[in-house]
């Protein structure tokens, strides 16, 4: 099973979270959360998730991007 390794870069004004790996119910929806959380609470507004590299979401991981 493979981690969730999560880079961010800026385009613009637009962070960028380059995600990698599984987002499924445990370690890696809840670091998701954590992460998405803690930008909105810093004022990010603008967050594109590039999805190119996930090769498994479970609903628990789409529960978590439906929240943010």
């Amino acid at each position: 099973m493979k981690n969730l390794l999560i880079t961010e870069r800026r385009s613009g004004t637009v962070l960028v979270l380059d995600l990698e790996g599984n987002i499924r119910l445990g370690e890696g929806s809840n670091e998701f959360r954590s992460l998405i959380r803690s930008l909105n609470e810093n004022g990010e507004k603008q967050i594109l998730l590039n999805l190119a590299g996930i090769s498994y979401i479970d609903s628990s991981g789409l529960g978590e991007m439906v929240a943010a």
